[in-house]
C-alpha cells in the first residue's frame, strides 16, 4: 500500500464534517468524506504494514455494545481500537443495570467517562437500532455539554437495522484493490442478489449498505430478490438518487439470472422481507412467543420455496466472462459443506475464499478511519507525523 498516494487522495477534499461527529448511515456523509474514509483506511493499512505505530492515544476506553451475535465486525472493532492506542470494554448488558430499569439516557452517560468511541450493533428490530444509536448519541452529547462527560464520545454504527456503514465500507475497500481503484468501479455492474439460506431472520442492513454505498460512485447495480424479499423503500430510494447524481445505474428485478447476467461484482446473501422483519419487531415487543414460532416456520417455508437461489457453478458462467468477482460478507451458507443447501455451492465458495477473506480484513481499517477523522482535525498532518516518526508497532 503506497502511504503517499493515500495522504495525495485528501487533498482538495471537503472532509471537516466527520470531525468530533459521529458515523451512523453512510448516505448521511458526503462524498467527500467517504473518500477521506477510504484514503485514511489505506494510509492506516500501509503503517502497519510498515511495522509504524498508529497510535494517537496515549489512554482511554472503546466501548462495544453488541445486540446481536458477531465475528468479524466485533474483532474488527477491537482491532480498530488497539491500532489506535485505546483499551477495549465490552458493554453487556445482561450484566448490567439494564434489567433494573436503567434508561438508555443514563447507560449512555454511564459508560462514556473516558471513554473516546463507542460502536454499537443493533440490527435485528425494524425502526429500533438506529433510532437507540441516534438516541444514544444525543445523551452522551447532552452530558458533555452538561459537564458530566469531560469529552465526548463519538459513535461509530457496526449496524443497525438500516445501514452497515463499516461492511459496505470494507466491501468498498475492497473492489478499490481489486479493480485498481475508485474511478475503475464506474460502470462496472454489481449484482446484490438475495440468496437461499436455510435459517431465517438475517438483518436487511447488508444489502441495503451494499445499495446504498455503492450507488454513489457511478456503478451500476442491480438489487435482485425473489417476489416478497423486498428491502426497506428508504433505502431503495437513497439508491435511485445516488445513482441519479452519480451517472451510475440502479434497478430491482426478481430474477437472479437476470442479476448475474454481465455482472463484474456478484454478492449473492441472503435476507429477511421487510415486511416479516417489521411483523418479528411488534411480536417481540408484545411477548408473543408463540407467534415469533409460527412466523420462523413460515419464514422458512417460504425460503424453501426459492432453493434455486444459490450461487452455483452455472450462475457464475452467466457474468461477465464467466469469472465475475464472488462477495460475501461472511459467514455463508455453503451448500455441502456447513448445511445440505445454501447460499453458495462449495467450489464456488472455495475459489473465491482468499479475496473474502481479503474483503473483510479491510473491516479493521475502515472502522478505526472512521474514528480517526472523528478524533483528529487535521488527519493528512497527523498521518504524516506518525510515517515520521517511525516509531515501530513491534521490535521483531
Amino acid at each position: 500500500m503506497d502511504f503517499r498516494e493515500q495522504l495525495r487522495k485528501l487533498d482538495g477534499l471537503d472532509f471537516g464534517g466527520l470531525y468530533q461527529e459521529d458515523f451512523l448511515l453512510t448516505w448521511d456523509k458526503s462524498e467527500d468524506e467517504i473518500r477521506a474514509v477510504l484514503a485514511v483506511a489505506d494510509a492506516l493499512r500501509a503503517l502497519r504494514e510498515g511495522n509504524r505505530s498508529a497510535r494517537i492515544f496515549d489512554s482511554g476506553l472503546a466501548i462495544s455494545l453488541f445486540r446481536d451475535n458477531s465475528t468479524r465486525t466485533r474483532f474488527s472493532f477491537a482491532s480498530a481500537a488497539n491500532l489506535l492506542g485505546l483499551e477495549l470494554m465490552d458493554f453487556d448488558e445482561g450484566k448490567s443495570q439494564v434489567a433494573h430499569g436503567e434508561t438508555v439516557r443514563e447507560t449512555a452517560n454511564m459508560i462514556s467517562f473516558m471513554a473516546d468511541v463507542v460502536g454499537i450493533r443493533d440490527d435485528m428490530y425494524i425502526g429500533k437500532g438506529h433510532t437507540y444509536m441516534a438516541d444514544f448519541a444525543q445523551y452522551v452529547k447532552e452530558g458533555f455539554e452538561a459537564g458530566v462527560l469531560e469529552q465526548r464520545p463519538t459513535l461509530v454504527n457496526l449496524q443497525c437495522d438500516i445501514d452497515h456503514p463499516t461492511q459496505a465500507t470494507a466491501d468498498l475497500l475492497h473492489l478499490i484493490h481489486e479493480f485498481g481503484g475508485l474511478e475503475q468501479l464506474r460502470g462496472k455492474k454489481l449484482a446484490m442478489t438475495w440468496a437461499y439460506s436455510p435459517s431465517y431472520g438475517k438483518p436487511l442492513s447488508v444489502p441495503q449498505g451494499m445499495i446504498g454505498l455503492m450507488t454513489r460512485f457511478g456503478m451500476d447495480v442491480t438489487l435482485a430478490h425473489p417476489e416478497g424479499y423486498e428491502v426497506m423503500e428508504l433505502t431503495r430510494d437513497v439508491a435511485a438518487r445516488n445513482a441519479a447524481a452519480s451517472g451510475g445505474a440502479f434497478r430491482v428485478t426478481n430474477s437472479m439470472d437476470e442479476a448475474f447476467e454481465g455482472a463484474d461484482i456478484v454478492c449473492p446473501k441472503s435476507w429477511a422481507p421487510y415486511a416479516a422483519m417489521e411483523e418479528r419487531t411488534e411480536l417481540y415487543g408484545n411477548g408473543d412467543t408463540a407467534g415469533i414460532k409460527a412466523l420462523e416456520q413460515r419464514l422458512l417455508a417460504q425460503n424453501a420455496q426459492h432453493k434455486d437461489w444459490t450461487t452455483t457453478e452455472a450462475k457464475m458462467a452467466l457474468t461477465k466472462g464467466g469469472s465475475a468477482l464472488y462477495m460475501h460478507p461472511l459467514p455463508a451458507d455453503i451448500s455441502g459443506t456447513s448445511c445440505e443447501q445454501g447460499e453458495v455451492e462449495t467450489s464456488v465458495f472455495d475459489r473465491y475464499r482468499d479475496p473474502m477473506y481479503k474483503q473483510a480484513s479491510n473491516k479493521p481499517y475502515a472502522i478505526a478511519a472512521m474514528i480517526f477523522l472523528q478524533k483528529i482535525k487535521d488527519p493528512a498532518a497527523k498521518l504524516d507525523a506518525l510515517y515520521a516518526a517511525d516509531t515501530r508497532r513491534w521490535q521483531g
